[in-house]
């Protein structure tokens, strides 16, 4: 009945219409767009920097910087250049749409993107390209003022493409071309999750789906199977025991006499019930309430729209906005970390999918979290990231689903996590950071469940059906956990066996001897505070040979960051409600120790004055 299908050159001519993951582009064919009519005239879209040679051997943009440094010279960041041929590889893929500019000014036409970015040898120059059926040409003033780099991606401003797109209404070349949603078809397509599921399909992949039961009969309301077209929408419901919307769909190719087929393009972090749906008197009519006996129904314009304004109201499309770059630099400059400890710190992650930052307060284990997080991403990126803090009450509920109070009973809410990873699933070209505080201050199984195995980086991908709801889910490959711990708590338990083995530990340094943080303390030229990290240096090394204690407990150096200044009532402070409250915790039960620590610190800070 249902099975994977890999389309054929795709003959879909329709827009794609809002509520789809489809991404629109500007793009300039060469410089000035000199390459347009050879684009158009062999339906493809080609980019240079042909010495970087196949863009896909490069595993991460770092890697690209560092090809283009040692092609084209070290003077420059090539940061754009670097963005640019990344997404011109993994990111722009089959059905997004791409709009031709020349200059800043003006449009010259419009096309579908039908393949995988290919680096095709035979070609003397411009060897990066995408298949495109082009189904617009012509010369077009732009409704705004474009970028000038070489490919941009614009589906977050959603006003430009609105506008953009109307440039084209009548005006196709090749294909009929919708002139809006209007000539759309709208499906109510329903999944029995007891032989087949939405939530089991990845985003973007196509399946089929026949037109004639196991008996070999027709399936019901026949007709509906034969008028589906390629491009119409497809909203995708669960039945019993689910009974939600769970996914947004399209299809694909029309039916070829055997199947139908369709792509998911959006699988929902927050579903909708069917409770909400058939109180809506804006959908007492549809054709599914009428007799929810068969799979594939029709639905109204309005009806659809009215269900994507639901679907919306959960599950917002995050615009993309101008977001500020961030490099391995970036961090080196202000985490305070040897480089060739960085480096080791992102090969563990990218290698493992979980990993556990380890080490006393102070040493800036959140800090690094999130700045690790955007270098990784190159940018800052906060959409892609999300954050929670583990304590003594925090729940499997509240992680991943579970019934909560509400007026006339209770309702099945969605958890962080669970939200976070179907929005990682929504966009595969993306990694997806979900970090945890004081992981270690929460009851692990109770909190994770079936997750000890699925966050494993071998069956990540791998589905399994959850108990609250039925719905099978897994973790995207594309989403890395990150979580910090502090060693120097006695009050906590060693962390769950089964949860250790399944993350890789980073022990945090202090980092007094890094490169960054002696230009920071020279950058505040106080004695003082020079005397004060060597003391505190001494310490550490006091600290580390302490059998009862070792370099877990170290004190870090983030107390002493964060400054532009540096003044005496603040090392006061530091010292007297910091460093020594700690190692009064530290030694409670050697007075001695305390003291002669307390005498040295004091004496720096105190009888200076």
């Amino acid at each position: 009945m249902f099975g994977e299908f890999i389309p054929k050159k795709s003959s879909d001519a329709a827009l794609i219409v809002e509520g789809s993951a489809v991404r629109y582009w500007l793009y300039a064919a060469g410089e000035n767009s000199v390459n347009w009519e050879s684009d158009y005239a062999l339906g493809i879209m080609a980019i240079g920097w042909d010495n970087m040679g196949d863009l896909t051997e490069y595993s991460s943009k770092e890697d690209m910087r560092a090809k283009m440094k040692e092609l084209y010279g070290e003077n420059k960041s090539y940061t754009n250049n670097v963005h640019t041929i990344w997404q011109f590889a993994n990111s722009l893929k089959p059905g997004d749409i791409v709009f031709v500019k020349k200059g800043r000014k003006q449009i010259l036409g419009r096309g579908i993107v039908e393949g995988e970015y290919v680096y095709d040898t035979s070609r003397k120059s411009f060897r990066h390209i995408h298949a495109v059926r082009w189904t617009n040409k012509g010369l077009w003033d732009s409704p705004e003022q474009v970028s000038m780099k070489t490919l941009t991606d614009v589906t977050g401003y959603t006003d430009f493409v609105k506008k953009t797109q109307n440039l084209f209404d009548g005006d196709s070349i090749d294909a009929p071309v919708s002139s809006g949603e209007s000539e759309h078809g709208y499906w109510w397509l329903t999944a029995n999750p007891k032989i087949w599921s939405f939530s089991k399909i990845a985003v973007g992949a196509v399946q089929s789906y026949t037109l004639y039961n196991e008996s070999g009969n027709k399936r019901r309301i026949f007709q509906n199977f034969l008028d589906a077209k390629a491009g119409d929408m497809i909203i995708g419901y669960e039945s019993n025991p689910v009974k939600k919307i769970v996914a947004i769909g399209r299809i694909s190719a029309e039916q070829d006499g055997e199947n139908l087929f369709f792509k998911k393009v959006e699988g929902l972090a927050s579903p909708i019930d069917y409770a909400a749906l058939k109180d809506c008197p804006e959908l007492e009519n549809m054709e599914f309430f009428q007799n929810p006996n068969g799979s594939l129904f029709k639905l109204a314009k309005d009806e659809y729209e009215f269900i994507l304004d639901m679907i919306r109201e959960e599950n917002p499309v995050a615009a993309e906005s101008s977001i500020e770059m961030y490099t391995k630099d970036d961090f080196l400059r202000e985490v305070y970390m040897p480089e060739k400890r960085y480096k080791n710190l992102v090969a563990v992650l990218r290698n493992k999918k979980n990993i556990i930052l380890q080490g006393a307060p102070g040493v800036g284990k959140t800090f690094a979290a999130r700045r690790l997080v955007w270098s990784m991403m190159g940018k800052k990126d906060d959409s892609r990231i999300e954050f929670v803090q583990f304590h003594q009450n925090y729940s499997y509920e509240d992680f991943m689903m579970g019934y909560k109070p509400v007026e006339d009973g209770f309702d099945l809410k969605y958890g962080i996590f669970y939200r976070f990873c179907l929005k990682a699933a929504n966009q595969p070209d993306k990694e997806f950071f979900f970090i945890i505080d004081e992981i270690n201050r929460g009851n692990m199984s109770k909190i994770f469940g079936e997750l000890l195995m699925l966050i494993e980086k071998d069956y990540r991908g791998t589905k399994a059906t959850l108990a609250y709801d039925g719905i099978a889910f897994s973790v995207p490959e594309n989403l890395y956990i990150i979580g910090m711990m502090n060693t120097a708590d006695r009050s906590l338990a060693m962390i769950d066996y089964a949860l250790r083995r399944r993350f890789s530990f980073f022990e945090m340094e202090p980092g007094f001897d890094s490169e960054g943080f002696i230009q920071y303390k020279n950058s505040l030229n106080n004695k003082m505070l020079n005397e004060l990290v060597s003391r505190v240096e001494e310490l550490n090394r006091e600290i580390t040979r302490d059998k009862s204690l070792g370099k877990g407990f170290c004190i870090g150096h983030s107390y002493f960051c964060g400054r532009d200044s540096c003044t005496e009532e603040w090392l006061h402070s530091i010292v007297d409600y910091d460093i020594l409250p700690v190692l009064r915790e530290y030694w409670f039960d050697d007075d001695a120790k305390f003291q002669h620590w307390e005498h040295i610190l004091q004496s720096v800070v105190h009888d200076k004055e």
